[in-house]
């Protein structure tokens, strides 16, 4: 039975190989600092959220919804910002390479979207690829489209 992997790890990340008369364009990288911002509205939107619900339930202690979500987002963060901000993709003249070394032909893809820090690469099957925590995902977006002829 083949194993199941729902996201690439950083040790599985390789250098592409690149064909013949393919030329790197640009490579996207996760942006630590952008990750620090993300988790802390995380963190913030979860504290008032917890608040919320502990206040609906009539908890006398609401106040520990913030650190209960601050708590939660921050061990989450440290534990994955190495990996996270480690991945890089590849943008070549004929295609988007992921960081395990497969790629996207430029053809086969319909849309870049947007989405907070990410960038949001949709292909014409239909399949959705992130690259995450980018320091500008508007940038990331054009250098896409641009690559692309969009």
């Amino acid at each position: 039975m083949a194993e199941m992997k729902l996201e690439p790890r950083l040790e599985d990340q390789t250098t592409p190989d690149l064909d013949l008369g393919e030329e790197v364009i640009a490579r996207f990288q996760g942006n630590r600092t952008t990750y620090v911002k993300e988790h802390v509205m995380l963190a913030a939107l979860g504290s008032v959220l917890m608040v919320v619900v502990l206040m609906a339930m009539g908890n006398a202690h609401a106040w520990t919804g913030v650190v209960g979500a601050v708590a939660a987002i921050t061990i989450r963060g440290v534990y994955l910002i190495k990996e996270q901000t480690g991945f890089i993709w590849t943008l070549t003249n004929r295609r988007l390479i992921g960081p395990t070394g497969s790629g996207i032909l430029m053809d086969n893809i319909t849309a870049v979207n947007t989405i907070f820090t990410a960038a949001q690469v949709v292909t014409i099957a239909g399949d959705k690829h992130m690259l995450k925590y980018q320091a500008d995902a508007k940038e990331t977006k054009a250098q896409i489209d641009r690559a692309r002829g969009a």
